[in-house]
């Protein structure tokens, strides 16, 4: 049963407001520094198309945000969206132990926010991701603003970590 709340327009943190590009140079090679890749996140550039995007839907919908950064990261993460000026929204992220492809971990939140809420859209630059909430049934944006390396979305896949 839906609520009568405003409808839910859901983002992704890096690679659609957050440019971690500078920071993905820790995931190459065989030995990843996920330490490094994460505490470095603070220092993202806001990517400004998906910033106009959050801003704007944030007039009609209800804005939430879903990472495959781990929990541990919550702290940071919520003051970088407050930094750059991002509207308010609860940040939903994966369980630190939780190595699951993010198409899986995502598409398990989004359900459950849609048991509940009218989710007017999710904005996501991970075509995986894209790929599993359209075929659920979700409104997908791809955020195609950012680039992303090899390395990150080979790290993305295989070893679930954001």
């Amino acid at each position: 049963m839906k609520s009568d709340h405003r409808p839910l327009a859901v983002f992704d943190v890096d690679g659609t407001l957050a440019d971690s590009g500078h920071r993905q140079h820790h995931l190459e090679g065989r030995r990843r520094d996920w330490d490094a890749f994460f505490a470095a996140a603070v220092d993202d550039p806001p990517l400004p198309e998906g910033v106009r995007l959050a801003l704007s839907s944030a007039e009609q919908c209800e804005i939430r945000y879903l990472t495959g950064r781990p929990e541990r990261c919550r702290r940071d993460t919520v003051a970088w969206l407050a930094e750059h000026g991002l509207p308010e929204g609860r940040v939903y992220m994966r369980r630190d132990d939780d190595r699951r492809p993010a198409r899986h971990t995502k598409l398990e939140i989004l359900r459950r926010l849609g048991r509940e809420h009218e989710v007017r859209m999710l904005v996501d630059d991970d075509e995986l991701v894209c790929d599993a909430a359209e075929q659920a049934g979700f409104a997908v944006v791809r955020a195609r603003w950012a680039k992303a390396s090899a390395a990150l979305r080979d790290a993305q896949e295989r070893e679930g970590r954001t």
